[in-house]
């Protein structure tokens, strides 16, 4: 159960509490007693980043942020000591919990609980006696002069999104196949106000996607696409944004098989950037906010049944072009070249892409940063970039060099499916680059989409990386408008 956050225009006496505060910050409105503050100051001299007060029926914590950084570099600083605050109050067993803004930043303070809010998520629904001994509070009630009202509908709708993104991407292909997501999407569109057309395999089948029914060959479950739209009355872009969201449920990479440890055992997570796109049109409609976005995705899992595509296989995109496929395992391209296509007809402002493709752009940034490519979207990538910063999603540029073509040449088609060796994730770019005619943007999201293990605030399991990024771009375009 995700927390309810509220605002308060007072400090009650009897909550426990959290301040975000400064190294020289005022603590008057704590009411700590001289004693307290004299204690305060020390532990802040000796370089404390927390400090914790026992008032016997409550606590006081005071968290003090380090003005010294650089002010993206403060905002993730915040959040990771918020992870940290997090495992103290489990312990605490309080019903509601007081954040207070001593720094009176409305950024940081939204730094700071968004941290606290994403540190408690768990996926314990198949758990049948999980452990009830630490809980975390119902209610965090936000003090703070500068925090607006606007402020707390995004921060609830952002800490939403990303607690839906990350069950879609923890749940197991037994539980949710290609039609299952469709149908969770479809769902969450009619409770957030967008709206959502599912296609079923006939109506695949009838416009041509032959990349994503190559890919479902070896399933005994029928593919879906969905096509999510948030198109508001007020919208102040003539074109649309296209997000689109690799959506392969499970891979088994196909004929191409791949290895059980550390490989196949987590692909369920293979459909993280469906569920980001379905979790950024989520939040963007709760915020009501006046951009028009389409979300395409092209979902289906990969395996290798009697039916399945060989390596060597010619199969025909959505847009005519043939392709050989050299390796099973680089299927995700093959929706993804789908959808690129299909995006043509929306005469998009940009298109954005969000996909686990490869294991070369997780090998390249690790958990910490995905790889980035763009084509003719200089403007928009800057301003994505810019938004990576503020939200930790970064972003790390990777060239689409014409030379890269090449080792996409095949001899009995128009391109293959797979380069060489070499520059893995430069050369799937270069595939999806194929298809596009518009502004575009490549996020292969791979090292950070599925965590081993926890990151402060970014718990074990599905990430929701991509939501809170994309969602801070539209946010901010919004604005300046």
């Amino acid at each position: 159960m995700q927390t309810l956050l509220k605002k308060t225009e007072i400090i009650p006496d009897q909550l426990p509490a959290v301040y975000l505060a400064g190294k020289t910050g005022e603590f008057s409105v704590c009411g700590f007693s001289d004693a307290e503050l004299d204690y305060i100051r020390r532990r802040i001299d000796r370089g404390d980043d927390l400090i914790f007060i026992n008032h016997l029926s409550r606590y006081t914590c005071l968290v003090i942020n380090d003005e010294s950084k650089s002010f993206f570099s403060q905002l993730e600083s915040v959040r990771k000591l918020s992870a940290r605050v997090h495992s103290i109050v489990k312990q605490h067993d309080h019903k509601e919990l007081l954040a207070g803004d001593l720094v009176h930043d409305p950024e940081l303070i939204f730094a700071f609980v968004e941290g606290l809010v994403m540190s408690n998520y768990r996926f314990e629904k198949y758990v049948t006696s999980p452990d009830k001994k630490a809980t975390f509070p119902e209610v965090i009630s936000i003090y703070s002069p500068y925090f607006q009202d606007e402020d707390m509908v995004r921060l609830q709708a952002v800490c939403q999104a990303v607690y839906f993104t990350r069950d879609l991407v923890n749940e197991p292909l037994s539980h949710l196949n290609a039609v299952g997501l469709a149908e969770k999407i479809a769902a969450l569109g009619g409770k957030a106000g967008f709206s959502v057309e599912v296609m079923n395999k006939e109506k695949i089948e009838k416009s041509g996607m032959g990349g994503l029914l190559a890919v479902n060959k070896g399933s005994v479950d029928p593919p879906s696409f969905s096509v999510l739209e948030w198109k508001p009355d007020d919208r102040i872009n003539e074109k649309p944004f296209v997000l689109i969201g690799k959506g392969v449920v499970y891979d088994t990479g196909g004929l191409s098989l791949k290895p059980t440890m550390n490989s196949m055992d987590y692909m369920k997570s293979d459909m993280a950037g469906a569920a980001a796109v379905a979790g950024v049109l989520y939040a963007v409609a709760l915020n009501f906010l006046p951009v028009h976005v389409v979300g395409l995705v092209p979902a289906t899992d990969n395996r290798p049944d009697g039916n399945a595509i060989v390596p060597g296989d010619i199969v025909t995109m959505f847009d005519g072009t043939t392709v050989e496929v050299m390796n099973t395992d680089a299927e995700g391209r093959l929706l993804l070249g789908d959808a690129l296509s299909w995006s043509k007809k929306y005469d998009p402002e940009l298109v954005i892409d969000l996909a686990t493709l490869t294991g070369s752009a997780a090998a390249a940034t690790g958990t910490q940063g995905m790889v980035a490519m763009q084509k003719s979207a200089e403007k928009w990538y800057s301003a994505l970039e810019e938004s990576g910063f503020f939200t930790h999603e970064r972003l790390v540029q990777f060239p689409l060099w014409e030379e890269y073509k090449e080792m996409l040449k095949s001899d009995i088609a128009d391109i293959k499916n797979i380069g060489g060796k070499e520059a893995g994730t430069i050369t799937a770019g270069k595939f999806l680059e194929h298809f596009t005619s518009y502004p575009w943007i490549h996020l292969d999201i791979a090292g950070m989409a599925f965590l081993h293990k926890a990151d402060a605030y970014r718990t074990k399991g599905g990430s929701a990386v991509g939501v809170r990024l994309l969602f801070d771009f539209f946010y901010r375009y919004a604005s300046s408008g």
